[in-house]
């Protein structure tokens, strides 16, 4: 049965998938554009960038399809505020937000009419977000990659908050892999559709260094590790030398800090430069984030054969779940 479309707003991806907004120049226009021209959702990482270059990104991608741009903008960026409104200005069509949570954002967006998604962890911030006015909601388990909420499975956690969200579509995101697992999220656990960040890594059109993506097809399961992060929150990464440095209690601090990015930082190393590192190839000295399932994906395809492998193997097990 074919996929249902997935409206947020006054906006309709033919294709119910979002592509992650993994930060520090990893999602750029360069891969928000192919997907939203496959009929997704294409998403800028939006966070720790400068708002210049942020908003000439969402030019260039708005510029160069008619499909769905969002950005995504955590929370803990000290310049939050002045990031979801430039994105806003720039022309974005809708804004997503976690690791943390804003109640003002949603003024913001019916002041603007635009849609705000906010990725959440637990059922009482999405009651929450539904209430203030979220136009969706994605849940986060604890297989994404990235900076992590919780410790709770997505097929443990969905449900819970699939039975609290009511009026919005509600997104599954974390470790999916493949489309038959987009059809079990949908039909079997009622999700309205799915975001997936790590499998957009291994495109063609993902402007990290092939040092990264390589680190991503060499990757088995025990390199898979949770870290600690100046944000606050624990994330998911890659076994790297300067992770194993990290936990075996040496020093990693930075010297100074270059950016101030972060409303509280405890400045335990500067996650910023070390992302940097891995986006640009110094794998060794640099932080790789992924989702927990990286270890399943073995090939670099294109955005396009993404979408064909996703919509494929979930169309050939879908069906619409019932409703009573």
């Amino acid at each position: 049965m074919k996929l249902p479309p997935l409206t947020i707003g006054p906006f309709t991806a033919p294709v119910p998938l979002i592509q992650g907004g993994m930060s520090i120049r990893v999602s750029t226009s360069d891969l928000a554009i192919p997907v939203a021209e496959c009929g997704g959702i294409g998403t800028i990482g939006g966070s720790a960038i400068p708002l210049d270059e942020l908003k000439a990104d969402i030019i260039k991608a708005k510029n160069a399809t008619n499909g769905i741009i969002a950005v995504n903008i955590m929370f803990a960026m000290k310049n939050f505020y002045s990031l979801v409104k430039g994105s806003i200005e720039a022309g974005v069509d809708m804004i997503i937000t976690g690791a943390g949570f804003s109640r003002d954002i949603f003024k913001i967006g019916r002041e603007t009419n635009t849609p705000i998604i906010s990725i959440v962890s637990s059922p009482a911030f999405a009651r929450l977000a539904e209430k203030l006015g979220a136009s969706a909601i994605i849940v986060e388990a604890k297989e994404a990659g990235g900076h992590l909420g919780t410790d709770i499975s997505l097929r443990d956690l969905f449900p819970k908050i699939r039975k609290v969200v009511k009026k919005v579509p509600l997104i599954a995101a974390g470790g999916i892999t493949n489309g038959f697992e987009m059809a079990e999220m949908m039909d079997k656990y009622g999700a309205d559709g799915i975001q997936i960040a790590t499998r957009f890594v291994l495109t063609n059109e993902c402007s990290v260094s092939d040092a990264f993506k390589q680190a991503y097809l060499n990757a088995k399961k025990e390199d898979v590790s949770i870290i600690r992060s100046p944000v606050g929150l624990p994330g998911r990464a890659l076994r790297t030398p300067f992770v194993d440095k990290m936990k075996a209690g040496e020093e990693v601090k930075a010297k100074e800090c270059k950016y101030k990015c972060l409303k509280k930082c405890d400045h335990y190393y500067c996650i910023s430069d070390r992302l940097t590192m891995a986006r640009e190839g110094n794998i060794d000295e640099g932080l790789v984030f992924s989702g927990e399932n990286v270890y399943k994906m073995k090939e670099i395809l294109s955005v396009r054969e993404v979408f064909d492998m996703f919509t494929s193997q979930a169309e050939s097990v879908y069906k619409e779940p019932v409703t009573s």
